[in-house]
């Protein structure tokens, strides 16, 4: 492991092995010996076969509970939805966005609902200490102190409050704790704010009178990849509790609840009863808002103690963990310690290089993937809903097979053939459609995507409560009202280490992709201009970046000399300065950043690692 060094095997002596060890392993130690980790879609049918029919509790996405799960949990605890996106940006008047680049790190179908808001006059208001491409188009770019911004909500709520510039008849209708809710944030003056923010009074009270102006109609972003500093939850509470004080709920322009199509049939291994005393929330009675599966530092944590029970095998499946979890070291510490890892993926990514067995998924081109539906966005026009399955266009190259055909295979070895819901994806694409009276071959008969008129989602809001208060975070323990902490500021002569997406790539998925590779050959690190002048540091200068901790970057950057910063951050993008040298083309390009998050900071409500709590400072190479 670490090597790393293969041997070519065939399909059947890989499946049987695999099999063979995960079984020895369930035998032994039941099945809270294996653990998994997955991302995206293509991951879900593993994950259900370990997590639902084996009977695993330790299921975790890293990417996830860094992405969207602190966010929607804390939106189901506020608002009772989980928002996914659905801010009708297209129909806003104004647009908020904090930490939130989009044009650099979101699907496309939202980038075209921004620009069409943009478009049609809305506003603009983009909080981040740097100067992104959404930044660019802003009308007001608050340059905050990075950890501040739920000082920054609390401020901005407590200024309309105060003078009646909320949405008081949304409120009366439906808030629930909003009295204790004003009482509770009223320290927060914009004076206060300001101090801690770093930002001038006059530009937090520009943007909330901004947002007053023109409510309800206004998109508050509920973000993406939203774990930073360690607070997220209550951040997201925040910005939550400030989408209902505008009564931006159910109208155009704000928070929608989605109107999909309806009837879709489940199709899913059947489910057993995890072992007694075997989920490891509950054991350690901690993260009580955690989003669904195990918080990954728990798991992690548990791996390497033996810790309330062993967990000695390890399913990977398209996961750079390396790449994706703080702490590099303690990952593979993680890893040696396994009895036996199988990853599944496209990519000989870093974390393949701890595996025991590599077996070689489909790309998206070669396989099908779960139907998604929904409906279309730019809700001006008549409403639209949509069935889209994802289909192969080209047959599986070299020895490539898809994770439901993988998953089978090892079902059947391990004693559960009987339990197989479907026996290939075209089969289960199928027997969901069924549902609503649809198939693979009708919706390619329509051309590849079925259409069907939608229902709008405006003022259907019926059931909605705002929990300004929250009587269950307390019953937990946990603050009831957003509450700010503040995080640590910089060591003297180090800067805070923030990243961020390349719209070139697709995380690390793409690194090896010599076409993307010629566009974006390294990540430079930028940094704020009077910063550079005071560190000697010209244009396209060669550094490495140590941090907090001594830990020096294996590989160096180019650095980009920029006012488009502060002067207390410098910004990497992700997915840079892979190790393993099966990545022919992406092979030490640029700086890893996860590499240089050694200190960690867990969200105490959710689990989720913050992913923005260390300090660097940066050496020339030369």
């Amino acid at each position: 492991r670490g090597a790393p060094k293969w041997q070519r095997i065939s399909w059947e002596e890989a499946l049987d092995t695999c099999a063979n060890k995960l079984k020895a392993i369930v035998d032994r130690d039941g099945a809270k010996g294996l653990s998994f980790f997955g991302h995206g879609s293509h991951a879900k049918y593993l994950m259900d076969f370990l997590e639902r029919t084996v009977g695993t509790p330790n299921v975790t996405e890293a990417s996830f509970f860094q992405c969207r799960g602190v966010r929607d949990t804390a939106y189901l605890t506020t608002l009772g939805i989980a928002p996914d996106e659905n801010v009708d940006m297209a129909n806003a008047k104004v647009i908020f966005l904090t930490g939130m680049h989009i044009g650099e790190n979101i699907h496309l179908s939202h980038v075209k609902n921004y620009l069409r808001g943009l478009e049609r006059g809305a506003k603009l208001v983009v909080v981040d200490p740097r100067y992104s491409a959404s930044a660019a188009k802003s009308h007001i770019w608050v340059p905050i102190r990075p950890g501040t911004d739920t000082a920054m909500l609390l401020a901005i709520m407590n200024y309309l409050i105060e003078n009646e510039k909320y949405n008081a008849d949304f409120v009366d209708e439906y808030g629930e704790g909003f009295e204790e809710f004003a009482a509770g944030i009223k320290e927060w003056t914009l004076d206060k704010a300001a101090a801690e923010c770093d930002v001038p009074a006059a530009q937090i009270q520009e943007v909330a009178d901004l947002l007053a102006a023109n409510m309800p109609h206004v998109a508050i972003h509920p973000g993406r990849h939203t774990t930073w500093y360690g607070t997220d939850f209550q951040r997201s509470r925040a910005l939550a509790c400030l989408t209902g004080l505008l009564g931006a709920i159910g109208c155009k322009g704000g928070l929608v609840i989605p109107k999909g199509p309806k009837g879709l049939t489940k199709v899913n291994w059947p489910h057993v009863e995890h072992e007694e005393d075997s989920v490891l929330r509950e054991l350690a009675d901690k993260h009580h808002f955690s989003p669904p599966g195990t918080p990954t530092e728990l798991l992690r944590e548990t791996a390497i103690s033996g810790k309330p029970y062993p967990i000695k095998g390890c399913v990977i499946c398209g996961q750079n963990l390396i790449q994706c979890m703080p702490n590099q070291e303690n990952t593979i510490k993680m890893l040696e310690q396994m009895e036996f890892v199988l990853c599944v993926d496209i990519m000989p990514t870093d974390s393949t290089m701890y595996a025991d067995i590599l077996l070689p998924d489909c790309s998206y081109l070669e396989k099908g993937d779960i139907i998604k539906s929904g409906q279309q966005w730019d809700l001006s026009e008549e409403p639209r809903q949509y069935i889209a399955p994802r289909m192969a266009l080209i047959a599986p190259g070299f020895e490539r097979k898809d994770s439901i055909w993988i998953t089978n295979e090892i079902a059947k070895r391990m004693g559960y053939g009987d339990k197989i819901p479907a026996q290939s994806q075209e089969e289960m694409a199928d027997k969901a459609l069924a549902g609503v009276n649809l198939s693979l071959s009708k919706i390619k008969a329509e051309g590849g995507i079925h259409v069907q008129p939608g229902v709008t989602p405006y003022d259907d809001i019926d059931d909605l409560t705002v929990y300004f208060y929250s009587e269950d975070m307390e019953d937990e323990g946990y603050p009831p009202v957003p509450t700010y902490t503040p995080v640590e500021r910089p060591p003297e002569g180090f800067v805070r280490l923030v990243y961020g997406r390349t719209p070139l790539h697709t995380f690390n998925r793409t690194a090896n992709n010599p076409w993307l590779v010629n566009e974006a050959k390294i990540n430079p690190v930028w940094v704020n201009d009077k910063l550079a002048a005071r560190l000697g540091l010209k244009e396209g200068d060669s550094v490495k970046l140590v941090n907090q901790d001594g830990v020096t970057s294996r590989t160096t950057t180019t650095v980009k000399v920029t006012p488009g910063i502060r002067d207390d951050v410098v910004f990497l993008y992700h997915g840079y300065g892979t190790r393993n040298p099966e990545m022919t083309v992406a092979l030490d390009r640029g700086i890893d950043d996860t590499s240089l998050i050694t200190r960690i900071a867990v969200d105490p409500e959710s689990g989720a690692h913050g992913m923005r709590n260390n300090f660097v400072k940066l050496v020339k190479a030369s």
